[in-house]
């Protein structure tokens, strides 16, 4: 459950103070909580809600890989911000012709009911963008803007052409959360548009699980001559869920408050009250991969209550994280 916003502040003025604080702590590499709180104006304890929602934005359609990523361990640790995959906010702006042309017919929509306290932000922000686009909203799109490519759009012939012959590539993939880079060869089954993001659905034979690649973080692709393993193997549907198209299985948690946030941004199935103010819920699974990777976020608000073999599984995996902690000098 979002936390209510604290007297007087409105859920504009959390997304402005979201907007502005990405390219803040990114220009700073990482900063103290109680420093970025005054720097903002606000009570470190509302820059902390304004973090924990953060985690869970990003890019649409929100797949693995496409959300801001938010040290939490820093945050509740040492008190310490850093934020990573975020770098498109530390950009400018670039429109594609239809979300300009919605921009544009949204504001003078907005203009003509905005207070007179915003009436002057947002006929400012209208005069900037009709500059750049053009005042007749009929020509916006065809004289004023113009579309852009998809990143990664320069690998589709590659991967399309291997997708036909049914040949396996091998691609390099860039990591952002940890900078790092990967080779791994991958059975293609179809390049799939999702907005303006391209994703390659594949079969890792790294990672022996399915993969959806985001086209823009790969950086090189080669197609080789050995054939993919699996000829029949039918492309999913990345529009509409994580796990569309794959066999799942039910799984039910149960959420202190502080975890209650999943319901938010993750499909569930059904939801009722549990002990002591919790909340379970039931969610369809199909990676346990996923789901012990949403839990260690969720630690230790959040348990397994059915099947209880993922709850046990989780477990043995939590205490051999921690393990490592201790072999290593730092518990």
């Amino acid at each position: 459950m979002t936390p209510a916003q604290p007297p007087g502040e409105t859920a504009p003025d959390q997304v402005a103070r979201l907007l502005a604080l990405v390219p803040y702590l990114l220009a700073r590499g990482e900063v103290r909580l109680d420093e970025a709180a005054e720097h903002f104006g606000v009570p470190p304890e509302q820059l902390d809600r304004d973090l924990r929602l953060l985690f869970m934005t990003g890019l649409s359609p929100g797949l693995p890989g496409d959300l801001i990523e938010v040290d939490i361990d820093a945050l509740e640790g040492e008190g310490v911000i850093r934020v990573d995959n975020a770098d498109y906010l530390a950009r400018p702006i670039r429109f594609s012709p239809a979300e300009a042309t919605a921009l544009v017919v949204a504001l003078r929509t907005l203009l003509e009911a905005a207070p007179e306290g915003a009436r002057d932000v947002v006929e400012r922000t209208l005069a900037k963008l009709e500059a750049v686009a053009g005042n007749d909203p009929a020509t916006v799109l065809p004289l004023h803007v113009a579309d852009q490519p998809a990143p990664g759009a320069e690998h589709v012939e590659v991967l399309e052409r291997a997708v036909g012959a049914g040949r396996q590539v091998e691609i390099v993939y860039h990591v952002p959360s940890r900078d790092e880079q990967s080779s791994r060869v991958v059975d293609p089954r179809a390049v799939a548009r999702v907005e303006n993001v391209l994703y390659l659905d594949a079969w890792c034979n790294s990672a022996r699980d399915d993969r959806a690649f985001r086209l823009d973080r790969i950086l090189s692709v080669t197609e080789l001559d050995t054939p993919v393993g699996d000829a029949g193997a039918r492309p999913r549907d990345l529009t509409g869920a994580w796990f569309a198209g794959r066999a799942t299985i039910p799984v039910t948690l149960r959420l202190a408050p502080r975890a209650a946030w999943v319901v938010e941004y993750h499909p569930v199935v059904s939801t009722r009250p549990g002990p002591d103010d919790t909340l379970d819920v039931d969610l369809e699974v199909a990676s346990e991969e996923w789901l012990s990777q949403l839990l260690l976020r969720l630690a230790p608000h959040a348990t397994v209550v059915d099947p209880p073999e993922l709850g046990e599984a989780f477990t043995r995996l939590a205490r051999q994280t921690l393990g490592r902690y201790e072999v290593d000098g730092v518990g």
